[in-house]
């Protein structure tokens, strides 16, 4: 690809981000993640990248959205990766699959279901898609230290989020249905979009990687007669984030 002396997509160069980055999905909550940095600077937004930039104990920091799905979130990672960031927290939403996943729970990725397409494009099927333990048990570490609802365990990632909620109007609902029966016998927490694609792109690229979910609701409880009301209300999720990476950073500074 010809030089153009920046990332293609996010528009930045190296000095622009710092080691440590989280990875929401939405660039509406890039503003909010930035607000728990000190000397927060808005780096710029193109596409769907939405980056500020700023210190967390001195440390410095970075936020950058990355869209929906694997596809956008490995282009973040990739280029985020190339100008020195090497430590990435992923804070996003989910819907809960077992049953005692309530709306507002936090959950803490410990693995990832690969039914999705990105990652395939770095490792072979057989490579499990599994965060950085240092991540993970930080962020898990974090979110009970808080007092959250907080739940570990393996999550669900796939490419087509009606897939998920309106099955029976694709032409291949047998298998999804099929598949989707096959997570909840498996134990399998929630699903989301973006963690198996992130996970095993950064083994390929050696670098850490982790995630934590706010709970938004439960559809296998909706269907049991149990469901809450919905909640969109992602702060939870991303004071896990930003406590787990002062941990991290602690950690590092040894």
């Amino acid at each position: 690809m010809q030089d153009i002396g920046m990332q293609f997509h996010i528009r930045c160069k190296e000095g622009d981000v710092g080691r440590y980055c989280f990875l929401p999905g939405d660039p509406g909550r890039c503003e909010a993640i930035a607000g728990y940095f000190d000397n927060p600077v808005h780096i710029g937004m193109n596409r769907e990248y939405n980056i500020y930039t700023g210190t967390l104990l001195g440390q410095k920091v970075s936020v950058c959205s990355t869209g929906i799905g694997g596809p956008s979130a490995s282009i973040a990672m990739e280029e985020l990766s190339a100008i020195g960031a090497d430590t990435f927290i992923r804070i996003g939403t989910c819907g809960g699959i077992a049953m005692d996943i309530l709306p507002g729970d936090v959950v803490v990725a410990t693995g990832a279901v690969r039914f999705e397409h990105t990652s395939m494009e770095y490792a072979p099927l057989e490579f499990p898609a599994v965060p950085d333990f240092s991540v993970a048990a930080a962020l898990k570490t974090a979110s009970e230290d808080l007092g959250y609802r907080t739940h570990t365990g393996v999550v669900q990632c796939k490419d087509s989020f009606y897939g998920q909620h309106s099955p029976q109007k694709s032409p291949v609902s047998y298998e999804l249905l099929q598949k989707w029966e096959s997570w909840k016998r498996l134990g399998v927490k929630a699903s989301e979009m973006e963690s198996a694609a992130l996970f095993v792109v950064a083994a390929a690229l050696g670098v850490r990687c982790g995630s934590c979910f706010h709970v938004v609701w439960n559809q296998e409880r909706e269907k049991a007669g149990l469901s809450l009301p919905m909640t969109e209300d992602t702060s939870c999720a991303i004071r896990v984030g930003i406590e787990a990476m002062k941990r991290l950073i602690e950690e590092d500074l040894k």
